[in-house]
């Protein structure tokens, strides 16, 4: 049987000025058959002009670099490689740079309180369309959308039933006449009054029940129990 085509690796990228996380990483992804780390950066310059050089599946992006904020890289990496899963992986853990990381286009947020050996767990996850993110920061987004729901106005109560409408005998008598198909005509014929006044009755009937036509009066009217059987 032919050999199965190898399956694409994930390409990684990391902007990051600690030495030895960069090489702990190294060492964890020269070991995973599905994981490869095609660039590093050191810098906030770097990292913006590594950009060019071509997409990746996972970018892992310091907050803390020496020249300036993590957050403009991945605002431009979200940018250019919309489809990419960034994920800040740094040790400030501020309300502040988490919102402002996840609004630039990050879609993970990990605390340096782990190996970078378990980042291989992370890249994984990320890029089948997980979302990793620390317990503390879980928390604190938690938290901001708890504070946001609670400065929303409330929800209106929901409005009382619709009292039953209050017809006089005659508006009954109307109304029982329309129900049985009875035209305007034959109505007042019945009711030995004039057409005139019939449609008086019918007008106060759709007022009293909120309704516009016969077939909407009928069906108020069985609704509210106003109609025998």
């Amino acid at each position: 049987m032919p050999d199965k085509p190898d399956t694409p690796r994930i390409r990684v990228a990391l902007v990051e000025d600690d030495i030895e996380f960069q090489q702990a990483l190294r060492d964890a992804t020269a070991g995973a058959p599905d994981v490869v780390l095609q660039w590093i950066a050191s810098t906030r310059a770097q990292g913006l002009q590594a950009l060019e050089a071509g997409a990746v599946d996972v970018l892992l992006v310091d907050l803390g670099l020496p020249d300036g904020s993590g957050i403009d890289v991945i605002r431009a990496a979200h940018a250019m490689w919309p489809d990419c899963g960034i994920m800040v992986n740094t040790a400030f853990g501020d309300e502040m740079l988490v919102m402002q990381s996840l609004q630039a286009g990050a879609a993970g947020y990990l605390l340096k309180d782990s190996a970078a050996s378990s980042m291989l767990t992370e890249i994984r996850s990320i890029h089948h369309g997980g979302s990793p993110i620390s317990p503390l920061i879980a928390r604190q987004i938690l938290m901001r959308f708890q504070e946001q729901a609670a400065s929303l106005p409330a929800v209106a109560e929901p409005s009382p039933e619709k009292s039953r409408a209050v017809l006089s005998p005659r508006e009954h008598e109307v109304l029982a006449y329309i129900t049985k198909g009875f035209t305007s005509d034959e109505i007042a014929v019945l009711m030995s009054v004039s057409r005139h006044t019939v449609l008086t009755f019918v007008r106060r009937i759709y007022k009293k029940l909120v309704v516009s036509s016969k077939a909407e009066a009928i069906y108020e009217a069985r609704l509210q129990g106003l109609l025998d059987g």
